[in-house]
């Protein structure tokens, strides 16, 4: 039996599907066991006139590994389960599992043992939820050899917890293994603002029932509080979707799930990550309501191959049968070989679209070293010089040298390419830890302060084009407004982050005016209405529809003259930012068959002379300017989450007028 969630009533975009839904079972990654709460999520604070709470029968000189708790009440919620569940006991014997699978799957698989009942010692499904082992553990592979782990782990603690003793019988594990294959196939990554990941949970049927595709019409988010705190859906009761088994129009209704409702009774509702599914587009009623199991940046072939892995099931979505390729999935994965030969009088260039695996395979692997450069080994500044190579010059594969001629062959990514992509999310990281490191060890040498400001440029710079870029792949496919809401939000923070730098008071040796740069609560714009968009008390029902298109328009412009104003500034120095002479305006893709010729396309940025540079208050007016764009960015996507405001401006989007950044910025906030 097959399940899906369909529409119970037409539903608008930006409308909130389910209301905050409780998990059934759900615990920390075990980076944050030490720093977050084990009940509800919350960091715990580093000052205050208490410890952190331990379960009750433990104490603070124990020196066990154990859960920490913000508050006595969570630990007195959430601490019995630690203990009975044989949680504690899989901590105590964590360095000895030989399992591959992150504890934190084993421990929440461990909590969904405990507090379910379970059907039959061979279970299909378990609470409503599929569970996949006959899929899973088919085979030899390093999945199932890690189910297989998990289980044995997940039974020598269950044992410890009960107090039983003797010798384990390793062929009766199918419970453990189902509830393992179950997680696997149910979980979800529960991730705080800012994209971290926090833990892992898993949620009933009203969740876990929602399809996967590639171009989803909702998407889910996470509340993350303390317990008794006001959430911020408490409004937001009504569940709008209802099962349905596919291929039987008869069993469409509440009923289908009713018979799964036993294990909420008795459950605290309070604790745990509270996860919230919104709309993305407007669903008719009946219609499938789907979310991505996957990343949906990742090129059709990364995709497919992930979710079979996993899931165990091809995608067979509009995006993913289109042929041929949507416009999306081609530019993310145009890879383009270039020819360059050399004789003794002269040099030509032959372009032509390389989609071979093997160029794809050495590129990914290039570009992966590079980053894992970072990300394990700690060396940002040698992954950035091995990214923007890469990014400007290409990859040189092959080296030939004949009699009168030689030749090279190049790889050369489209700056839309996914892994360009993942290349501007990483430099922007890189840059930012480089600039803050040299601040930190050079804080009174100014030679050191000025180029760590270089570094903060660059960063911001960066974040800019993945904003842009993103926002370009969105136009086309609007299943991607969670991506570009984070990545819009990220560039209005660096923005602002390098806006207030210190080391814009180095210029004032220059005898160069520093501005007065408003607080992010009073920022007013003189050029566009966000302000008063902004203030909480605006009811939009009071404004006219014509004004809102004029605000859209008045803020379109104004966020475009500010971007055009300041990138030569961020970019300078940069060879691969400088290439683009604008990084709103991606209306160059497309229009040659030499489309890695892109430096032909987007010409040259602008360069300032250097009397320019010199002049009395162009620094202050570049930095000015970047402040406001960084407000513009990050501050209207904070303010406006008032609900009244959602539907009204997400419909001028709806009736096809002209999107601008005001009503896709406050759109992709809302997500």
């Amino acid at each position: 039996m097959e399940m899906e969630m369909r529409a119970r009533e037409k539903i608008q975009i930006g409308q909130n599907i389910t209301p905050p839904l409780p998990p059934l079972a759900f615990s920390l990654v075990d980076p944050f066991l030490s720093s977050h709460c084990s009940s509800c999520f919350s960091p715990i604070p580093s000052h205050g006139h208490h410890p952190p709470f331990l379960p009750p029968s433990l104490s603070h000189n124990d020196h066990l590994p154990s859960l920490l708790y913000c508050s006595r009440s969570c630990s007195l919620s959430d601490s019995p389960l630690h203990l009975s569940s044989g949680e504690f006991h899989f901590l105590q014997s964590l360095p000895g599992t030989s399992s591959s699978l992150p504890s934190s799957d084993i421990r929440t698989a461990l909590r969904l043992l405990h507090s379910v009942s379970v059907p039959s010692a061979n279970p299909h499904r378990i609470s409503g939820l599929l569970i996949n082992r006959y899929r899973l553990i088919s085979d030899d592979s390093w999945v199932s050899s890690s189910i297989r782990q998990g289980a044995r782990a997940m039974a020598a603690a269950r044992r410890r917890a009960r107090g039983e003793e003797g010798v384990l019988d390793e062929h009766d594990l199918v419970l453990e293994e189902s509830v393992l294959c179950l997680i696997i196939t149910n979980a979800v990554e529960v991730q705080d603002d800012s994209g971290r990941t926090l833990g892992t949970s898993v949620y009933d049927w009203a969740f876990s029932w929602i399809n996967h595709s590639c171009s989803p019409n909702a998407s889910y988010s996470f509340e993350i509080s303390p317990p008794n705190a006001t959430s911020s859906n408490e409004n937001s009761r009504k569940l709008l979707i209802v099962p349905h088994v596919i291929g039987n129009d008869n069993a469409e209704g509440e009923n289908v799930g009713s018979c799964y409702t036993e294990f909420q009774q008795g459950r605290n509702q309070g604790f745990g990550p509270r996860l919230i599914v919104r709309s993305i587009k407007t669903i008719e009623k009946g219609e499938d309501v789907t979310i991505s199991y996957t990343n949906l940046l990742q090129p059709k072939a990364m995709r497919q191959s992930e979710l079979c892995a996993k899931y165990h099931f091809i995608c067979c979505c509009r995006r993913c049968r289109a042929s041929p390729p949507a416009y999306v999935d081609h530019v993310l994965e145009g890879i383009y070989t270039f020819k360059r030969e050399f004789t003794r009088n002269c040099s030509d260039n032959n372009f032509y679209t390389d989609e071979g695996d093997e160029s794809a395979r050495k590129i990914t692997d290039y570009v992966e070293e590079a980053i894992s450069e970072y990300l394990d080994v700690g060396d940002p500044e040698s992954c950035c010089v091995k990214l923007e190579h890469m990014l400007s010059q290409g990859l040189v594969d092959e080296y030939l040298e004949t009699n009168d001629r030689k030749s090279q062959l190049i790889y050369r990514l489209h700056p839309l390419h996914y892994l360009a992509l993942n290349a501007y999310t990483t430099l922007a990281s890189a840059y930012k830890i480089r600039s803050d490191d040299l601040m930190a060890l050079h804080s009174e040498a100014d030679v050191k302060q000025l180029e760590a400001f270089e570094m903060s440029r660059a960063s911001a710079a960066y974040s800019l084009l993945l904003a842009s870029a993103t926002y370009h792949l969105f136009l086309s496919e609007s299943s991607l407004i969670l991506s570009a809401a984070n990545f819009w939000t990220n560039a209005g923070q660096s923005l602002i982050s390098l806006a207030t730098s210190s080391v814009w008071g180095l210029f004032i040796k220059r005898q160069l005016l520093i501005p007065y740069l408003p607080s992010l609560a009073k920022h007013e714009c003189t050029k566009c209405s966000m302000t008063e968009i902004c203030e909480p008390n605006l009811s939009f029902s009071q404004v006219p529809y014509s004004d809102l298109e004029e605000i859209s328009s008045k803020f379109t412009n104004c966020v475009t003259n500010m971007v055009r104003e300041v990138w030569s500034f961020l970019v300078h120095g940069c060879h691969y930012l400088e290439i683009f002479k604008d990084p709103i305006d991606f209306s160059w893709v497309g229009q040659s068959s030499n489309i890695l010729d892109f430096e032909g396309c987007l010409g040259s940025s602008s360069k300032h002379s250097r009397h320019d540079r010199q002049h009395e208050g162009w620094y202050a007016n570049k930095r000015e300017t970047i402040f406001h764009l960084g407000i513009h960015c990050s501050q209207l996507a904070s303010d406006c989450r008032q609900q009244e405001k959602r539907s009204t401006i997400l419909e001028l989007r709806v009736q096809g007028q002209p999107p601008g950044y005001l009503v896709q910025i406050v759109l992709v906030s809302l997500i």
